[in-house]
């Protein structure tokens, strides 16, 4: 079994799903707020990389190094500014995800990290982009077997994302009903964690729930101060920027829902 990461837990992390091949309409409201370069994340995120390789190329067999390094690969392609740059990190993570994962099969953070690696390297493609869905699913799947409570609940968060994002049968694995319910168990499992309550959020407004709406909008606003004090440094930057334009993008749709 994987120990709990009490690490910053993987922020923003699901714009790869916009990947052309990917979209199944207009793409989800919070499209639009992607990473800023300007405000500093890039070089945080740079820095991170810099170590996380160091070290991984000292301690190869570390299993704490390889899928820390396998994280910072994701963050920092999370920055990048053209898909060979993408790509190539995204592919440098998932040669060490793939390694690690083979050397500890019951390790949660290596599936976890294969997985995202997987996303980003989705993002860099067409319809080839369908095929690593799959495999996403089944990586999100075993960390969640092996540790549902990584990252903040970040498998169950992630295959809600998967199956709220993707098209839906017979073309991929898209399913609403099922997102609802890892978005819905993710918030069981990490109810304080700003990007759990706001998946449910868009899960609810997307389902026309008003109940469900009333209920996360409330919840939301009782979470987010501590969520500001908990959360906090170089780290969470870009996710605060993240979490509170997707915030403000909701609370307006589920105004004109409730209306």
């Amino acid at each position: 079994m994987c120990a709990i990461s009490n690490s910053p837990g993987r922020r923003r992390g699901w714009g790869w799903l916009l990947a052309g091949a990917l979209l199944a309409g207009g793409g989800p409201i919070w499209a639009q707020a992607e990473a800023d370069p300007a405000k500093g994340g890039v070089a945080y995120a740079e820095s991170v990389l810099v170590a996380a390789r160091s070290r991984y190329q000292r301690e190869a067999t570390n299993a704490e190094a390889a899928w820390q390094f396998g994280r910072a690969c994701f963050d920092r392609a999370e920055f990048a500014t053209n898909d060979t740059e993408r790509a190539t990190l995204a592919v440098e993570g998932i040669a060490a995800m793939r390694a690690l994962t083979a050397r500890e099969p019951r390790l949660a953070a290596g599936h976890y990290y294969l997985a995202m690696n997987f996303g980003q390297l989705a993002r860099t493609k067409l319809l080839a982009a369908l095929k690593l869905v799959d495999e996403m699913e089944h990586e999100f799947k075993v960390a969640r077997a092996l540790g549902e409570h990584f990252e903040h609940a970040g498998p169950d968060r992630n295959l809600g994302q998967l199956y709220f994002q993707a098209p839906g049968w017979p073309a991929s694995i898209g399913n609403h009903a099922k997102a609802r319910k890892h978005f819905e168990h993710a918030v069981v499992l990490a109810p304080d964690y700003p990007e759990n309550r706001l998946n449910l959020l868009e899960a609810y407004c997307d389902r026309n729930d008003h109940h469900g709406i009333r209920r996360e909008l409330k919840a939301i606003g009782e979470i987010w101060p501590a969520a500001k004090t908990n959360f906090t440094g170089a780290a969470w930057q870009s996710s605060w920027a993240n979490w509170e334009k997707r915030r403000g993008a909701l609370q307006a749709q589920a105004a004109k829902k409730l209306k």
